[in-house]
């Protein structure tokens, strides 16, 4: 019996037309990825809708989401409290989504500076930080950072002084944190959403301070 086959020629389970990729070569785990992807589309076990909408999620996560929470405990002593007792819940009670992250908010003080750093590979906040930067998942920051973090910080132009303790924090699957930074002392006064522009990504990663806004 004739078949047409032109559907399955030119078109993806998602509904994609098929094309050759003009940029570098896919990766060993990017045509995984993919190959699964079609495969439990074409098997009805997800849509390319509930796809779109995932990677659109997944992309509307910026360092703005982590800004509005270190904002918040800068300026509510309570939330600040209940950030550092569990930072995963006090995050879901502002309506962030992080799934069932265990998530530890890790407080820089006067003495105490922290880094986090995922030895193993990038281990990070995503939902409250977007992607991570490609130098986090260098393999010289990950291994560097546990042995001179000092030296680290300050190649990121942050000099910590020597009396103050640097603690370095290593990320899990299981385990992610969100360095509190420092509020500067030039913010306060200031609401809750201008001190969220002082928020940078990096200073919630511990390699870099908040800045008043360009």
């Amino acid at each position: 019996m004739p078949h047409d086959h032109h559907d399955h020629d030119t078109l993806s389970p998602s509904g994609h037309p098929y094309r050759k990729d003009d940029d570098t070569a896919l990766s060993y785990w990017q045509v995984m990825e993919i190959a699964v992807r079609e495969l439990l589309i074409e098997k009805g076990h997800i849509t390319a809708v509930q796809v779109h909408d995932q990677i659109n999620t997944m992309d509307a996560r910026s360092p703005a989401n982590g800004a509005k929470v270190v904002a918040r405990a800068w300026s509510n002593p309570e939330f600040k409290s209940a950030l550092l007792a569990d930072a995963a819940q006090a995050s879901r009670d502002m309506g962030f989504d992080i799934g069932p992250m265990h998530l530890i908010a890790v407080e820089n003080t006067a003495s105490v500076h922290n880094v986090v750093v995922c030895t193993l590979c990038s281990c990070y906040p995503r939902n409250l930080l977007g992607l991570p930067p490609d130098w986090y998942k260098s393999r010289a920051y990950r291994s560097r950072t546990v042995v001179e973090p000092r030296k680290v910080l300050s190649e990121f132009g942050v000099e910590i002084a020597p009396d103050v303790q640097v603690r370095v924090h290593d990320s899990t699957a299981d385990m992610r944190y969100l360095v509190l930074p420092a509020k500067p002392a030039e913010a306060n006064g200031l609401s809750e959403s201008l001190l969220a522009n002082w928020v940078t990504r990096d200073s919630m990663i511990g390699v870099g301070l908040p800045r008043a806004p360009v």
